[in-house]
């Protein structure tokens, strides 16, 4: 399997079976411009998604391209089309609003959307995929030229609309309603494209917590424009997601949850449309297993992955499955301690 490294982590059969209904990544990190994929096989054979840490379930997925979706999260593009698909979202402040960067590997979604403009902060935010294909619509002069002048390769509108199955969605409102097709536009990668590498560390079956944790009934998170609540639920053990008190579903009507809600703090330009400075460190949060750990994330070039530490300066290891992504302002963030109803902690 070309450009793949295979490491060893010796799980046990009953330990395959949780991580079957989990998600994660261990980080590592190439400055060439390159990268090799991160693959995880255990002793028993079983090749994991790199942006899931989950068994994989089609070989053929693992050397295709991570693809990132810029996803419209204004209420007029409600439900999105995807969001329970994706291995990884990130979730951006836009202006007076959010906006997802939804990240595609193990797993596609037909149709996709609806699609919006990129943003300067994308090439940053996204840069340790290795070379993704980034599928945006639209963008002022110099954000355009900024994203066609990196490695991301550009999937936007104007470039794969005949062949990557965009269309409008007659049910919704302009500008709120452009889509597209994930097994069309994975057909428009580049002929050498490879996988993307880990992008987080994950436990096994038998990693308890650390001491570093604490038990959590969830989170808080005051986004632009976004008040965003997740809520720990014991019995699927995943994080709930609520949005201005509406949970979040999809068109078929399942809410978005997943196993890890990854918190972290960074600095906004103040322009008009904001940028996230991902580059450096800051405080994170780190929420899996029914935990949180306060920490930091760190990160010196845009082709590395985030490296999370907690208190004690470990590296924070994530549950297999998906992953949520709070590119968050600096003390935005309210947690729900166990025992506490969320509507007795206020948004920050």
């Amino acid at each position: 399997m070309k450009n793949r490294r295979i490491i060893a982590v010796g799980l046990s059969i009953s330990a395959l079976a949780v991580l079957a209904a989990c998600s994660g990544s261990s980080s590592s990190s190439d400055t060439s411009g390159s990268v090799d994929t991160a693959v995880t096989e255990t002793t028993v054979g079983v090749v994991v998604d790199p942006l899931t840490g989950l068994p994989n379930q089609d070989a053929s997925t693992l050397d295709r391209p991570a693809m990132v979706v810029k996803i419209d999260n204004h209420p007029s593009a409600r439900p999105q089309l995807g969001i329970n698909q994706a291995d990884i979202i990130f979730e951006e402040n836009v202006e007076k609003l959010t906006r997802y960067a939804a990240v595609f590997h193990s797993q596609g979604s037909d149709p996709v959307g609806p699609i919006r403009s990129g943003r300067f902060q994308d090439i940053n935010l996204v840069g340790s995929l290795n070379k993704p294909l980034f599928v945006w619509s639209g963008g002022n002069e110099k954000v355009s030229a900024a994203i066609k002048d990196s490695d991301l390769v550009d999937l936007s509108y104007t470039v794969a609309n005949k062949d990557g199955g965009f269309a409008r969605d007659s049910d919704r409102s302009a500008p709120h309603n452009l889509i597209a097709e994930t097994t069309k536009l994975w057909t428009l990668a580049p002929e050498g494209s490879s996988g993307p590498q880990q992008q987080f560390a994950y436990r096994s079956a038998s990693d308890a917590n650390a001491s570093t944790s604490k038990d959590v009934a969830g989170v808080k998170v005051s986004m632009d424009g976004v008040k965003v609540q997740w809520d720990w639920d014991k019995t699927t053990k995943e994080f709930l997601r609520i949005q201005d008190g509406t949970a979040v579903v999809d068109p078929d009507d399942v809410q978005l949850a997943v196993p890890n809600v990854v918190v972290l703090e960074v600095e906004y330009s103040n322009n008009y449309s904001p940028t996230s400075k991902t580059l450096g460190g800051g405080k994170a949060y780190v929420f899996t297993n029914g935990v949180v750990y306060e920490g930091t994330w760190s990160r010196e070039t845009r082709l590395e992955p985030f490296t999370l530490k907690d208190s004690a300066g470990a590296e924070i290891k994530l549950t297999p499955g998906q992953t949520f992504v709070e590119v968050a302002r600096a003390a935005k963030t309210a947690i729900v301690p166990v025992g506490t109803s969320p509507d007795d902690v206020k948004f920050l």
